[in-house]
């Protein structure tokens, strides 16, 4: 297995979109920290862009890779090798190869301008949610036989976790707002990663003010260590699910 995964990381690092991929970053990172004479702020710039570049990026680099590495796959399954091997191999040549591009473009920036708990969290956040949308994508590779459709079904999940799973909160907020409904809006929004990451930042950073009475019950409950080894528990089952189920899938699907 080490040996396959040695193979395909050092093909996927030699890719000239991961190596501008890294570029992107390093320049949105320093010119974040950069134009801003508050770290904070600097933070804040770098979050969004780790909150939908970073799972953009990630989840269709891997879905693409998947289909044009089909042939691949094929010659390796036709080994004496287990398939459990070979995706798991995959699933940590291509988590390995992006998250190595985010610690060198965003990490390095991090760690030099906020060298204290706020940035290491950070880094960490970019780390689970590299993975978590890596794995997202061998789910929809896995499930979907034809390119474009698996390609579509990425990005679909990309807009629903980035963009449509908030308007779906709001709506929820405007239509029971009569109701006390904050503390079962705590759990729907930990079924989003991205929303769990940003909320774990934002109270971090100190900017859970700007949330009002919502933004103060997740400071209770996710502002605290128990909270903080909860949130990264619910990270870690994002990247895991999902993952596991591709790989039931992969143990018997006909290539």
């Amino acid at each position: 297995m080490n040996r396959i995964v040695k193979i395909i990381l050092s093909d996927i690092l030699k890719n000239k979109i991961v190596l501008v991929y890294t570029l992107i970053l390093a320049v949105l990172s320093w010119s974040s920290f950069g134009m801003e004479d508050n770290t904070a702020k600097g933070m804040l710039t770098i979050l969004n862009v780790i909150l939908f570049t970073v799972p953009l990026v990630s989840i269709l680099f891997a879905t693409i890779y998947i289909y044009n590495s089909a042939e691949f796959i094929e010659l390796l399954v036709s080994q004496p090798i287990k398939r459990s091997k070979i995706w798991i191999s995959l699933f940590i040549s291509l988590s390995l190869s992006l998250i190595i591009s985010f610690l060198i473009g965003s990490g390095i920036p991090l760690l030099i301008n906020a060298p204290d708990f706020n940035g290491i969290m950070m880094l960490i956040i970019g780390v689970l949610i590299t993975a978590i949308f890596v794995s997202l994508a061998f789910f929809s590779a896995i499930f979907n036989r034809d390119k474009a459709r698996g390609i579509g079904t990425s990005i679909v999940i990309w807009l629903f976790f980035a963009l449509i799973f908030d308007g779906l909160i709001l709506f929820l907020l405007f239509q029971f707002s009569d109701y006390p409904i904050e503390k079962p809006m705590i759990f729907v929004t930990s079924l989003s990663p991205i929303d769990l990451a940003r909320i774990q930042m934002l109270l971090h950073l100190d900017a859970s003010a700007m949330m009002g009475y919502t933004g103060a019950l997740f400071k209770e409950y996710f502002g605290n260590g128990i909270g903080i080894a909860v949130s990264l528990l619910l990270l870690l089952l994002w990247v895991i699910i999902p993952f596991v189920l591709s790989l039931k899938k992969f143990k018997t699907k006909d290539l």
